[in-house]
C-alpha cells in the first residue's frame, strides 16, 4: 500500500513510499485511512528538524491528525466496522512515570513517551492502519468530511481545561477572551470560547480572505490592531496565544485584565531574540496575580472533550476552515505554503 514516508532529521527525503500493509494485533482496530490533516509539526518533521523512525527503520510514516473508518474491529472493543474514528496519537512511557500512569501520558515526566507519526511510531499517512482499541476515539458520522480537526481541537481542549483550573485558585468568573492568531489552533480555540457563552475576540494580522469571516460566522470579533491595543481596549480575563510568533507571545504576556490568565499554545523558534523590559513584565505578572502557563499535547480526556465540540459545531463552518486538500499521490504539494489558507489535508 502507498504511505508518505520520510527519513528523520534527512532534509528532502519526503515522498510517497510503498510500504508493508498492517496486519491488527490483539485489541488493535483495522482501519482505512481517509485523511490526515498536514501541520507544523509535520512540515518541520520534513525538513530535517526532528523526528524518530520506530526501532530498527530508516522511514517514519508521517500524520497525526488522522480520520478513518474502521474495517474491522475484535470482539468486546466497542467498535464497529463503520465508524469513524481517529487514533491518539501519544503514548505513555514504558516505564510509566507517575504522570503517564495515571492516563495523563501529556504531561510524561521524563520524556520517554512515543508519538505516531512523530516519534518512534508509525503515523496515520497511509491508506490503512491499525490503532489499539484504547487508543481509538469515535466520531459523530456528521464529521466524515472535518474529522481530522479532532486532533489540533484536543489541543485547544486541553488548553481550556488547564486555563478553567487555573482559574480555580480563586473566585473566577471570565467573560471576554483574546485569541492571537486565526490559524487552525486560534479558531478552533475561539469556537470552545464561544461555546462556552464568553465574549470572544481574535486578532490576526490578515485582512482579507477566509478568517475575518470565519470569526463573524462564529459570533466573535476580528481584530487586526497591535496586540498592546486591543488589550488595553479589551481587558480579557483569558489569553490564548496561537501563533508562536515571537513578539506577539512577548505582548501577550501582559495583555490580561486583573487575575488573568493567558495560555500559550504556539511553539517559538529558537534563536530569535527581541529586547522588552522585564522588569516591568514581571510587575505587573505579579501585582496583578496574573497567571502564564503552557500547553500542549493531549491524553484521551481531551480526545473525547474535542470529540464532543467539533460534534456540536456547524459542520459548514468546520468545513471552511480545511482550504486545501491534496491526494494522497500528490502530498509533498501539501507541504508547500498555501498564501492566505488555513488548514490544509492530504485525502488518503
Amino acid at each position: 500500500m502507498r504511505a508518505l514516508t520520510v527519513v528523520p532529521q534527512a532534509p528532502g527525503t519526503l515522498a510517497v513510499t510503498d510500504v508493508d500493509e498492517p496486519a491488527a494485533g490483539p485489541g488493535e482496530l483495522l482501519v482505512d485511512g481517509l485523511a490526515v490533516g498536514v501541520c507544523a509539526t509535520d512540515r518541520e518533521i520534513a525538513a530535517g528538524e526532528y523526528g524518530w523512525a520506530p526501532p530498527g527503520r530508516e522511514r517514519l510514516v508521517l500524520g497525526h491528525e488522522s480520520l478513518g473508518r474502521v474495517r474491522s474491529a475484535p470482539d468486546g472493543s466497542g467498535f464497529a466496522v463503520g465508524d469513524l474514528v481517529v487514533g491518539v496519537v501519544r503514548r505513555p512511557d514504558p516505564e510509566p512515570c507517575g504522570a503517564c500512569a495515571r492516563g495523563q501520558f501529556d504531561m510524561c515526566r521524563n520524556g520517554r513517551y512515543t508519538e505516531r507519526g512523530i516519534k518512534a511510531i508509525d503515523g496515520f499517512a497511509s491508506e490503512r492502519w491499525t490503532v489499539e482499541a484504547d487508543y481509538a476515539v469515535r466520531l459523530d458520522p456528521a464529521l466524515a468530511d472535518v474529522g481530522m480537526l479532532l486532533e489540533p481541537t484536543t489541543v485547544v481542549a486541553k488548553a481550556w481545561e488547564q486555563i478553567e483550573l487555573v482559574g480555580q485558585r480563586a473566585w473566577f468568573e471570565p467573560k471576554v477572551v483574546l485569541v492571537t492568531g486565526a490559524g487552525p489552533i486560534g479558531l478552533l480555540a475561539a469556537l470552545l470560547g464561544v461555546q462556552r457563552g464568553l465574549e470572544v475576540h481574535v486578532l490576526d494580522r490578515v485582512t482579507d480572505g477566509p478568517k475575518p469571516e470565519l470569526v463573524a460566522q462564529l459570533g466573535a470579533e476580528y481584530h487586526t490592531e497591535p496586540v498592546a491595543d486591543v488589550a488595553t481596549a479589551l481587558g480579557p480575563d483569558i489569553v490564548i496565544e496561537a501563533t508562536g510568533a515571537t513578539q506577539v507571545v512577548v505582548d501577550v504576556l501582559s495583555a490580561s485584565g486583573r487575575y488573568g490568565v493567558t495560555c500559550l499554545t504556539g511553539v517559538t523558534s529558537a534563536g530569535r531574540t527581541i529586547e522588552f523590559d522585564a522588569g516591568a513584565l514581571n510587575r505587573r505578572i505579579v501585582l496583578e496575580n496574573d497567571a502564564v502557563i503552557g500547553s500542549v499535547n493531549a491524553n484521551l480526556t481531551h480526545y473525547r472533550a474535542g470529540a464532543d465540540a467539533l460534534a456540536r459545531a456547524d459542520a459548514g463552518w468546520l468545513s471552511r476552515l480545511v482550504t486545501h486538500r491534496v491526494p494522497l499521490e500528490d502530498a509533498v504539494e501539501a507541504f508547500a505554503s498555501e498564501p492566505g489558507g488555513i488548514k490544509t489535508v492530504l485525502e488518503l
